[in-house]
């Protein structure tokens, strides 16, 4: 029997998680290319300003007037700052996590701009992508002594699931890091790791990682994702296999020095329930301040209050920054499910 399971209108923000296959089974609503006018205005002098300050920009329509729109909020000081503002943080982090909406191409167009500068600073010392599989971690370690005639033999080379990770929005911030010559890691699990933890005991490395308070927290989270149409004996699998992934990305995302960057949905980079819990158990030198969390949301009709966004769970602010973009739909993923 399905549930009538209450959502929060916030959570539309983030879309419905499948934690089940590999995490990038997400629906598409549309494909869109990021325009090279978008790209080609963010400039190195003004590399972050000009998405905010050119608002015709936006590929997304959906509440463009709204007016969170272009803004980007600080939870650490707890007001609006500008992108130049944004700019000493990102540089400055040992981990820089930067969130998405899978299917919004401006989030995209964001990421692309922050990589851009931040590899032409020498600032990158690796890149760790959600959309990736441990399956692809053996060419991963020869991509930057291969040479690629075209885009897409460096698809076909990383093994990329086209039906779950839209090439138009991941293959620039891949072209990126190439480029740049900075190193590329998988940050997820493949469908054959998801099957064995699913039907295993909670590995040691993870399990004691949050207290019972924030573990109710993650098994209602899974239950909304679902839609309410999952029976509660499947909860504490589906949150191992999400406890599994974001342990793998802490793992693999892990350097000895310069600057780390991980790109995945907004859920796994926020410090109260995803990586960067992870990535401090395993490494005691290593301080909350020194990982930040950017996260790119889309606004919600009629919500207007920053703090919302955060849906901040216990005393951790979800996100150190909010960067609100338009949106790409209002759909309400469930309605098409019962």
């Amino acid at each position: 029997m399905t549930k009538n399971c209450p959502r929060s209108p916030i959570f539309r923000i983030f879309g419905t998680m499948k934690f089940m296959g590999t995490g990038s089974r997400w629906e598409a609503l549309t494909s869109m290319r990021i325009f090279v006018t978008v790209i080609a205005v963010l400039t190195l002098s003004h590399p972050l300003s000009a998405q905010v300050d050119n608002p015709e920009n936006w590929q997304s329509v959906l509440y463009a007037d709204h007016q969170l729109v272009g803004k980007i909020w600080s939870s650490r000081e707890q007001q609006f700052i500008s992108p130049d503002n944004l700019w000493p943080s990102l540089i400055s982090a040992s981990y820089l996590l930067l969130g998405e909406k899978h299917d919004n191409p401006d989030h995209h167009a964001i990421q692309l701009a922050v990589i851009e500068r931040l590899i032409s600073d020498g600032a990158v010392s690796q890149m760790t992508f959600e959309m990736l599989e441990s399956n692809a971690s053996e060419p991963l370690s020869r991509f930057l002594e291969t040479e690629f005639a075209s885009d897409a033999a460096m698809q076909e080379f990383l093994y990329w699931d086209e039906q779950g990770w839209d090439w138009q929005f991941y293959g620039p911030l891949l072209r990126a890091a190439y480029d740049g010559s900075v190193p590329v890691t998988a940050g997820n699990i493949s469908l054959e790791t998801v099957r064995a933890v699913y039907g295993a005991p909670t590995p040691v490395a993870i399990a004691d990682i949050f207290d019972a308070e924030t573990m109710a927290k993650l098994n209602s989270d899974i239950d909304e994702s679902h839609c309410g149409m999952l029976p509660e004996s499947q909860f504490p699998p589906m949150v191992r296999v999400q406890q599994t992934r974001d342990f793998t990305m802490a793992k693999n995302l892990r350097v000895p020095d310069g600057m780390a960057v991980l790109l995945a949905g907004n859920y796994h980079v926020r410090h109260d329930l995803g990586v960067p819990n992870y990535l401090l158990a395993g490494d005691v030198q290593l301080e909350r301040k020194d990982i930040v969390s950017l996260a790119l949301l889309e606004v919600v009709a009629d919500e207007n209050e920053p703090a919302r966004y955060l849906e901040q769970f216990g005393a951790q602010p979800a996100y150190d920054y909010i960067w609100f973009t338009p949106a790409v739909s209002d759909e309400d993923y469930c309605d098409s499910l019962r």
